[in-house]
């Protein structure tokens, strides 16, 4: 969990000033180049930023072969929903998991630590930090493990499952369920499982499990965030050991005494080095430690390298790609993490809206009764069926063997972006003043509610990341071979009137003429629907008539931008957008529908709603603010069974009423 951009491929780079000449003789395409490195050459990019960029995007591609075909990116659903002729629905649908017996009592016996801390106000040390007492109690009961295999001492959680456990932490405290996330999913666990060699997980993974030494990822740098091919820090071999040189940069859960993946330069090629940080600072090891408003009570520092050794045994080998692959794979599962956490700090927000509501008066009537304050907890509890909904999906589809980079960069962008509004213009506004006392849930964590914003990947920048991964594909199929051509003709734009041009392209232009007829022809079909509401019902089937038109608004835009559409960010990002929200209408609708709450269908539908409006650039209706209202009321008054195991505070300032 940094505070700084993670990698994307649609990572910025620094642009050198090459000369027109220079730029002439890079564009030819070299063996073994990744498609985005090729398309931004052909595009007339410079030969740094389409080396950079292309180091990024054949880590990607690394990434993608650790994946078994049929659960590649081209073939997961936000690819095939917009790509494939026929769309099974099902791929759309949560697959429901019950809670194994050892997980539930993991669980529990986690919560009930949290629950006692909190109550004896023991849970936070005089720094103001998780104290190490929470850290210790929490290992006892397996919490750090739960993503460790049983035979390294874990619980071997299902991600579905690790995922409901986050949401139900994150209503007791959402620190201490983030931390899960940064030790399980972008720390040193998932890289020791997933690359390590079976002497590494032998010798680290019961340490990690039973808590003995928390971990971290140490990736970002102070000039290189989102551009990973600025690293500096380096390893040497000398004899038995790397010697390590370089600082990183807001690493969360990062002190002395913890175990860290370090990501490094070895003989120029990105690796990652699993490292036991010591106990103490020294010459060789020293924190950099500055203030910070966002993760207040984790410990985020700074870590300074300087001739410091680590033994060469710890040096991860993947089978395909370096440092990057590695680093690349664990990111997934944070971000499905982080929408986990913030539908369980929404619904602490929203348990605490509703006593507020209901004691709050304004001119003798409790703010519960006016239907701004109604839309507002309607609004809310269709963001967090959202994120419950996205949450389970994309856990689904990582427990089946899909990459899901696509579908769980949807979920964080979400989930980050519903905090960020229900604490801003929900949650805040509804308590008014007393959201900036110190003690309310606002005010002590307002950096909280709006960092997932940045970490896991900028939103907008992720945004990117998501187009370039739906049209890499199609990129590679139609539009290089184009781009190739048109170098060849030494012509930015072809003439179709100039036989020479005509006779160059006639290949590959039949080649898209042959697909464009065909998905003419054939169009878009998903399978039927199952049984569910009515208006729910409505929902899925025009977030699918969205996604179904999308190839051909889709290929046009690449069309009519060729291989310049790199440089075209608020047009990818607008595109995106709107992909995403459709994606989300239909993986809401039809999490919903299998609810037995019928709170939980009508907050899917408000959310549903808001998104097709967005969408269509529609106003909202009477009949549209009845239903937010309706429901609105029906939570203030008889409470949702999602905020069952929610306490709220004590109101603070009480007044007395005349």
């Amino acid at each position: 969990m940094s505070l700084d951009h993670k990698p994307s491929k649609s990572s910025e780079v620094t642009q050198n000033d090459a000369t027109p000449s220079s730029k002439k003789m890079e564009t030819g395409a070299r063996p073994g180049e990744s498609f985005a490195e090729v398309a931004l050459r052909l595009g007339g990019a410079s030969a740094e930023e389409a080396r950079r960029t292309g180091v990024l995007d054949t880590a990607d591609d690394q990434v993608e072969d650790l994946f078994a075909p049929q659960y590649q990116t081209a073939q997961s659903p936000a690819h095939r929903a917009i790509w494939d002729t026929k769309v099974p629905t099902e791929l759309f649908q949560c697959i429901d998991e019950v809670l194994s017996e050892d997980v539930e009592h993991v669980i529990q016996r986690s919560l009930n630590v949290i629950r006692n801390h909190r109550d004896r106000g023991t849970l936070l040390n005089h720094y103001g930090k998780i104290s190490n007492n929470v850290l210790n109690d929490l290992g006892n009961t397996g919490y750090w493990g739960l993503l460790v295999d049983q035979q390294y001492g874990g619980t071997g959680a299902s991600m579905r499952q690790f995922s409901k456990m986050i949401t139900r932490m994150a209503t007791l405290d959402p620190t201490v369920a983030g931390l899960a996330s940064v030790h399980g999913c972008i720390g040193a666990v998932d890289p020791v499982r997933s690359f390590g060699t079976a002497e590494q997980k032998a010798r680290f993974l019961p340490k990690l499990a039973d808590g003995t030494r928390l971990s971290a990822f140490a990736l970002t740098e102070p000039g290189a965030g989102s551009d990973l091919t600025a690293l500096k820090t380096t390893a040497v071999l000398d004899g038995d050991a790397y010697v390590v040189n370089g600082e990183k940069l807001f690493i969360t859960n990062a002190v002395p005494g913890r175990t860290i993946g370090l990501v490094c330069k070895i003989n120029d090629v990105p690796s990652v080095l699993i490292v036991d940080l010591p106990e103490q600072e020294d010459e060789c090891f020293q924190l950099n430690r500055y203030g910070i408003y966002a993760l207040q009570r984790a410990h985020n520092n700074g870590l300074i390298f300087n001739n410091f050794r680590v033994p060469k045994e710890n040096l991860l080998h993947p089978q395909q790609g370096d440092g990057l692959t590695v680093a690349y794979h664990g990111l997934n599962l944070g971000r499905v993490a982080l929408c986990a956490n913030a539908s369980g700090t929404m619904r602490w927000m929203l348990a605490e809206m509703l006593p507020w509501a209901a004691y709050r008066s304004t001119y003798g009537l409790a703010i519960d009764h006016r239907e701004l304050v109604r839309r507002r907890i309607a609004r809310m509890a269709g963001l967090i069926v959202g994120c419950d909904a996205l949450t389970q999906w994309c856990a689904g589809l990582l427990d089946q063997g899909y990459r899901g980079e696509m579908e769980c960069i949807i979920a964080k962008i979400f989930g980050s972006e519903a905090q960020k509004e229900a604490a801003i213009e929900l949650f805040m506004k509804t308590h008014g003043g007393r959201s900036f006392l110190h003690g309310h849930l606002f005010g002590d964590n307002v950096h909280e509610f709006l960092a997932p914003c940045i970490y896991e990947g900028e939103g907008e920048m992720l945004g990117m990341a998501f187009f370039k991964s739906l049209v890499k594909d199609h990129g590679k199929r139609f539009f290089e071979p184009i781009g190739r051509k048109l170098h060849d003709l030494k012509v930015r734009k072809p003439n179709p009137l100039n036989p020479r041009h005509a006779w160059a392209l006639k290949g590959p232009m039949a080649a898209y003429a042959a697909w464009y007829a065909g998905r003419r022809c054939s169009g878009n079909h998903w399978t039927a629907l199952p049984e569910m509401p009515s208006r729910l019902r409505e929902h899925a089937s025009f977030g699918q008539k969205v996604l179904s038109k999308s190839a051909f608004k889709i290929s046009g835009t690449m069309r009519h931008h060729q291989l310049k559409l790199a440089d075209r960010q608020c047009r990818m990002s607008a595109l995106s957008a709107h992909l995403q929200d459709a994606i989300t209408i239909v993986v809401t609708a039809l999490y919903a529908a299998d609810s037995d709450d019928l709170v939980t269908q009508q907050a899917a539908d408000i959310l549903c709603s808001d998104l097709k409006r967005k969408m269509t650039g529609a106003a909202a209706t009477d009949a549209d603010f009845r239903r937010m209202t309706e429901l609105g009321e029906t939570i203030a008054n008889q409470g949702w069974i999602e905020l069952q195991d929610v306490a709220a505070g004590d109101i603070m300032m009480p007044y007395h009423k005349a």
